[in-house]
């Protein structure tokens, strides 16, 4: 059989954006990385890719001693990466949270959703960072539209 899978992102892509540490840098997190998946065709989840990424900035505003967090935004090796980076010295720590808590589950969420993630101090604070690995190689007609890959959710 000779069907040609789709083409998928096979070099290095890089997104650095300053973020002023306001509420408002969660909805701009999230549109930064919807638009890189989408420029650069890259076969993973975008809602859990713009759900984590929102997680990891509102954590880093909650925690922000400075004025900007730093998004880093990369795909290459069959998986796309989101790296937040703020002037925190605090590690992020997953916290069992009550059933009945109106917080205070955002790492677990991105615990159980990413493929990995981590934490690794900076000389000026800290950077969390996920990713998502590639869905797997389809045929054309593989349900990828303007949402992105939504038929693989997680």
């Amino acid at each position: 059989m000779n069907t040609m899978a789709p083409t998928r992102p096979s070099e290095l892509q890089i997104s650095r954006v300053r973020l002023t540490a306001c509420p408002a840098a969660a909805a701009e997190a999230r549109t930064h990385v919807r638009a890189a998946i989408f420029a650069w065709d890259v076969p993973v989840d975008t809602s859990a890719a713009v759900l984590l990424t929102s997680e990891l900035v509102t954590n880093a505003i909650r925690h922000e001693t400075n004025e900007t967090i730093t998004l880093a935004i990369t795909c290459s090796c069959g998986e796309l990466r989101v790296d937040v980076h703020d002037s925190s010295y605090s590690l992020p720590v997953v916290l069992e949270a009550a059933a009945d808590a109106e917080a205070g589950r955002g790492l677990m969420l991105v615990a159980t959703l990413a493929d990995e993630w981590g934490f690794y101090r900076t000389p000026a604070g800290k950077a969390v960072y996920f990713t998502l690995a590639f869905a797997p190689e389809v045929a054309e007609g593989d349900g990828r539209g303007p949402q992105g890959v939504h038929a693989w959710g997680l």
